[in-house]
């Protein structure tokens, strides 16, 4: 096979007419259906179609804009990759010096008097404090993912490859296709364990229906995550056109098993991905949250304990629904949250913990600070009002 050819193909770009031709027969059987089953999440809904369908669009636009924009300001290598830094570094002292005012400004014991200009101070403190934590949070985040893409490019790793090339053959494919399943699975399972990487992820969660329209509902900023490089397979000798040729049939993979028109497919469930696992996953249902995080095999999510058969009827979405069809809400609504939960933050182990641990933390946290502010019995004790964020 030629290389300079294998890397020009993208299977998913070729297989883009498929796309809409399965989407249409989908489409049609679901009508034809409609009138004897009653509705169905399954079925299409013109706002939410349109609104996977641009998210779709825009997943293939943002990384060529990304690229442009967080080129400049890549540690190391931009022009201006000092300057973020210095912006970084400049924003954790501000924040930390006023966090120190704010507690050491706190009002003092009941029943002492405290002074109008401690107050003005701490208000200040605080203010200061809110701005300059997102400020340092975004501005950091951007210099560790830019740099973290930049270090383990698969064309970088591949110049330091510790195996030899194991060409283009069939065994060659076939190691890459397992190997960047494996891979998958860990990212994925990431993708729900770290509030950062939920924030990417959860545009694909985001709508109540199931359909295969949803599997082009992707993610927009996957340049604002730092996943396990797939270019890690290049250290072994898979060069980065067959990681590339694993990517596109790991994806057209994933199309076709969202949909609720195909049901169980017998002993095949034991090994591989299928409708029925992967409506799981896109459940909001308590005992569905975070399983099945495989691609084409889910015997990782048997091995590594986060599988989940379907039994009770899947409820889609999110356990907190954004209500909306707006793509920018889509694609920013966690991010928005996260940086409110960061500028209330009062310390630094609150603010990075709301943004690298898990997004069930950020609401349990939360809940736990609203009522302490109410002065309400903690809600620790009803799990149910707790679910993660999804």
């Amino acid at each position: 096979m030629d290389r300079s050819r294998a890397t020009s193909r993208d299977l998913t770009v070729l297989a883009v007419p498929v796309y809409f031709a399965a989407m249409g027969a989908e489409y049609l059987w679901l009508r034809r259906q409609a009138a004897r089953r009653g509705p169905s999440a399954g079925d299409y809904e013109r706002r939410d179609t349109l609104a996977s369908l641009t998210m779709g669009l825009g997943s293939l636009v943002a990384p060529l804009v990304a690229a442009r924009l967080l080129r400049p300001i890549t540690p190391g290598k931009g022009r201006y990759g000092k300057t973020l830094l210095g912006v970084t570094v400049g924003a954790v002292v501000t924040t930390t010096a006023a966090d120190v005012v704010a507690r050491q400004t706190n009002d003092p014991a009941p029943g002492r008097p405290a002074g109008d200009g401690r107050r003005t101070l701490r208000r200040w403190s605080r203010r200061v404090s809110a701005v300059a934590g997102v400020t340092a949070v975004a501005a950091g985040g951007v210099a560790v993912t830019t740099t973290w893409a930049s270090l383990l490019a698969p064309s970088r790793l591949w110049r330091h490859r510790l195996l030899p090339d194991w060409g283009t053959g069939p065994l060659a494919l076939t190691a890459a296709i397992l190997g960047w399943d494996f891979i998958y699975y860990w990212n994925h399972r990431f993708m729900h364990e770290s509030r950062y990487m939920w924030a990417v992820h959860v545009v694909h969660h985001s709508s109540e229906r199931y359909n295969l329209s949803t599997a082009l509902r992707q993610p927009v900023a996957d340049s604002l995550g730092t996943s396990i490089p797939y270019g890690l397979l290049c250290l072994l000798g898979i060069g980065p056109e067959l990681i590339l040729t694993a990517r596109g049939v790991n994806l057209l993979y994933q199309f076709w098993i969202h949909t609720e028109t195909i049901g169980r497919l017998g002993p095949s469930e034991a090994v591989l991905n299928t409708p029925s696992h992967h409506r799981v996953h896109h459940g909001s249902n308590r005992q569905y949250l975070d399983r099945n995080h495989g691609s084409i095999l889910i015997v990782w999510d048997r091995l590594f304990g986060t599988f989940e058969p379907e039994r009770e009827t899947v409820v889609y979405g999110l356990t907190k629904n954004i209500g909306t069809f707006r793509p920018d809400r889509i694609a920013d609504h966690e991010y928005v949250d996260l940086l409110r939960d960061v500028a209330r933050s009062t310390s630094w182990s609150e603010r990075l913990s709301y943004v690298v641990r898990g997004p069930g933390w950020a609401n349990r946290h939360r809940a736990e600070m609203e009522a302490a502010g109410n002065g309400a019995r903690s809600l620790t004790s009803d799990p149910d009002q707790l679910l993660a964020i999804r």
